[in-house]
């Protein structure tokens, strides 16, 4: 019995020393169970072990951007060191929250998309997924933006001038990523040579999931040029021109492209978008086909069982690549045939939508393709040649159909539309909101949607109510906590418990406590970081994202001068004092963004020095808003201005973190305002404006005209002339000409369509704000309707819905627990 022990421990040891590589959460050793978490080694003879193997997927999320923010609090929050850490440190004469704000922010993302899959990546460690984040290391994130003078200045962000002390680089596992060459075609099959190869470092960063001892990784590649050098140059004395263009490898790496919502077709750009997918799908392939059972001699072959043990993730078309690349690794490596590698490849797939945007999706030129990627732009045109094979056969003789639906978009210069590919080479295709979700299958993918009506899908997004509850409203976390305890943060639907205390003065005295300790910090931030002295008693109104004219900051303009000039026309009338804040960043080379920032700071210029208006209006732009901001400010707003054009929002997640941190929602129903107000009750949410029919209506019938409105609405009228006489800019009169001309003849997102309902709503909002109980009554219904907003409910639909996965909340002991 001893010596069959031995055997067997034996047979272990190797077992694990095989698992060089993986994540925890993909083996379990353990006495009888029936679910497969992790690895654990029961103390106990080897003779009670079951071996149980996860049959199903690791899930492999690809996304361009990864908007982390700062680690160490968000670490010590989900392991429960927060109390010891803190003592720790102070022991050491130390001060925590000194220590947290040395750390740089990795801003590795534009904004929602980034933020997003930064949010996935906490859920699925929490939700015990055995997945990894793939992305890139890029060595500058989102700019640093300076206003000076009123205008943003950009600064590159050097995140890594001190180094990162969460990653560790991983050279045994880099892999050479090919550009440029040209195939051949031969007996043996297709070959990509005379390319040039650049090599991709991995980093690893560990994702701790939520008090449940499981950590997953995050890997970022870097760009890495090859130790080989050109010899010929090095020959005829280019030895130092032949170490420089080195560095033009590594370029690819370099700095995250600041656009958000919109695309920009450069080289660099493609290069980026096919390095990830490369470098992840070596990797993919590396452990799929990893020894296993102990033995190092057998390996997977069989890449008929890829869909079962690998699911790909595609953030947005970003990563749509690694359908074509994965097809070239199936056809010409691995030497399948086309219809088999192509069922693997579609059932490998799946691609999340995030924008309906015309300027936002991806289409390549040809030429560019047929320069970088040769080998690629044969495969593209292989799919699309099956494809529209497939879809003739399913609706002859309808030409504009197949017009409408190739891969490759005719016309004076041929382009590859990304989300076609992504949809032609998934197995699913989901929106992010139900309303985008219905938009996608109704206008934008109509067509797709007819021919494979299964492949499509919503996935609602969420947040992390770790990070964005826990973390950085640990007060209102606490009052939460006594009255319904502590489930909530593994389950926040438990919030609909909430609901009993509606009428408890208590909790609502709690409640409405809280919320002005935050808005005192704030304030005192404020003071400090921005030299700016605001009324804490004031309603904090906040609209703080991305500047897009989709988004609307300019309709808020028109309230923020509305408002002022009523308090001037009626200086002694008893007005419900607010600081309107706005914050986010412009893309470099949106000009109308730029602008939008600059007519923001002029009406703070005059509003917050007119001594008639005092402290019952302020208007406050706050610079390089971030994660890390966005930490402070959230906990601190009594209102969230969610007002883009009713159809254009994907979703939003802002929405959502401003909801459970207990601000009151003006908003569209757009995005995913819609289904918070049916979580919360319409009535509890400041909703006005246009439906999406409402547009769709005005788009078919005459038309939207800004002068109508202009013409008929005074208030708007005066704004507008202000804004267009120099009122808000007496140094340059016309300094706001273009934006004039943009709403009155050229504004896509309809902003005074929506201006009377809105200032209607504002009104509505004034008068609420006057009986704080009431107030804060509207405000327990929305943060008890957050529930379905947990970015654990959207992973979990994932897992079950697409990846075919199933999530656990269980717990698995510490490597220090003796189990019982």
């Amino acid at each position: 019995m001893a010596e069959h022990e031995k055997s067997k421990k034996k047979y272990y040891r190797n077992f694990l020393d095989s698992l060089n590589g993986c994540p925890y959460s993909e083996i379990l050793l353990c006495p009888t169970r029936k679910t497969c978490v992790n690895i654990w080694v029961q103390q106990q003879t080897v003779t009670n072990w079951v071996l149980l193997v996860r049959l199903k997927s690791r899930v492999y999320y690809i996304s361009l951007e990864f908007y982390m923010g700062r680690t160490l609090q968000n670490t010590m929050v989900n392991l429960a060191l927060e109390n010891a850490c803190d003592e720790a440190v102070y022991q050491l004469g130390l001060d925590m929250e000194e220590l947290e704000d040395m750390e740089e922010d990795a801003g590795l993302g534009n904004g929602g998309l980034g933020r997003l899959a930064a949010c996935f990546l906490d859920s699925m460690a929490s939700l015990g997924l055995a997945a990894y984040g793939y992305g890139i290391r890029y060595e500058f994130g989102i700019f640093n933006q300076k206003i000076v003078n009123g205008w943003q200045v950009e600064e590159a962000d050097d995140w890594l001038r001190y180094g990162n002390p969460w990653e560790k680089a991983r050279p045994e596992y880099m892999r050479p990523v090919r550009f440029y060459g040209r195939t051949e075609h031969t007996p043996d099959g297709v070959k990509w040579v005379d390319t040039q190869v650049v090599l991709a470092l991995p980093y690893d960063t560990p994702i701790p999931g939520y008090r449940n001892n499981i950590v997953n990784t995050m890997r970022l590649w870097s760009a890495k040029a090859p130790c080989d050098f050109n010899l010929k140059d090095f020959n005829v004395g280019g030895y130092i021109q032949a170490v420089l263009d080195r560095n033009l490898c590594e370029n690819i790496s370099r700095v995250l492209y600041p656009n958000d919502n919109f695309f920009e077709g450069k080289e660099l750009r493609l290069k980026q978008e096919y390095f990830v997918v490369a470098a992840t799908l070596q990797d993919i392939v590396r452990r799929f086909k990893a020894s296993k059972f102990g033995s190092r001699e057998i390996v997977r072959t069989d890449f008929a069982h890829l869909p079962n043990k690998v699911a790909i993730q595609l953030n947005d078309t970003h990563p749509a690549m690694a359908i074509p690349e994965l097809m070239r690794v199936l056809v010409d490596e691995e030497k399948l045939d086309w219809d088999k590698a192509w069922d693997v490849c579609v059932r490998t797939c799946a691609y999340t939508n995030h924008t309906v945007l015309p300027e936002a999706l991806e289409r390549w030129p040809i030429d560019l393709f047929q320069h970088l990627l040769p080998r690629h732009l044969e495969i593209i045109f292989e799919i699309n040649r099956r494809f529209l094979q497939y879809v003739a056969s399913k609706f002859p003789g309808d030409n504009d159909r197949l017009r409408r639906m190739s891969l490759i978009e005719e016309g004076g210069c041929k382009k590859v539309n990304m989300a076609h590919l992504c949809i032609v080479g998934s197995h699913a295709v989901n929106g992010v909101a139900r309303i985008h979700s219905e938009i996608l299958i109704a206008t934008l993918f109509k067509d797709f949607y007819e021919l494979d009506p299964h492949k499509f899908q919503n996935k609602t997004n969420g947040i992390t109510p770790r990070r964005w509850l826990v973390m950085c409203n640990p007060g209102l976390a606490e009052v939460i906590a006594e009255r319904i305890g502590e489930e909530f943060v593994r389950d926040l639907d438990q919030l609909k418990k909430l609901l009993k205390f509606i009428n408890d003065d208590a909790f609502i005295r709690d409640i409405a406590k809280i919320k002005q300790e935050n808005k005192l910090k704030f304030a005192v931030h404020l003071e400090e970081h921005y030299k700016v002295k605001i009324n804490p008693q004031s309603m904090f109104d906040f609209q703080v994202k991305r500047i897009h004219e989709y988004k609307r900051q300019l309709l808020n303009c028109l309230h923020m001068i509305t408002y002022y000039n009523r308090i001037k026309k009626e200086p002694n009338k008893h007005w419900t004092p607010r600081t309107i804040m706005v914050g986010g960043k412009a893309a470099p080379g949106y000009h109308t963004a730029k602008m939008i920032i600059r007519l923001i700071t002029a009406i703070g210029e005059v509003v917050n020095h007119d001594p008639v208006i005092g402290d019952r209006l302020k208007v406050i732009f706050l610079e390089n808003y971030r994660v890390t901001l966005a930490e402070k400010a959230i906990p601190s707003a009594d209102l969230s201005e969610q007002i883009s054009t009713a159809g254009t929002e994907a979703s939003g997640t802002g929405n959502m973190k401003f909801m459970l941190n207990g601000a009151l929602t003006i908003g569209t129903m757009d995005g995913a305002n819609v289904e918070m107000a049916e979580e919360a009750g319409e009535k509890n949410l400041f909703i006005f404006g246009m439906r999406v029919e409402d547009v769709d209506a005005m788009d078919a019938g005459k038309g939207y005209h800004a002068s109508e409105y202009y013409n008929r609405i005074p208030e708007l009228k005066q704004a507008m002339d202000q804004i267009a006489g120099g009122f808000f800019s007496h140094k340059q009169p016309d300094l706001f000409k273009e934006l004039v001309d943009l709403l009155m003849h050229h504004d896509r997102f309809k902003v005074f369509a929506d201006y009377e309902a809105y200032i209607k709503c504002q009104d509505k909002v004034n008068e609420l704000y006057k009986n704080p109980k009431e107030w804060t009554k509207m405000v327990i219904h929305n943060i008890a309707g957050c529930g379905k907003f947990s970015s654990d409910r959207t992973i979990s639909q994932y897992a079950r819905e697409i990846w075919g996965v199933e999530p656990s909340l269980e717990k698995i002991p510490a490597p220090d627990e003796q189990l019982k």
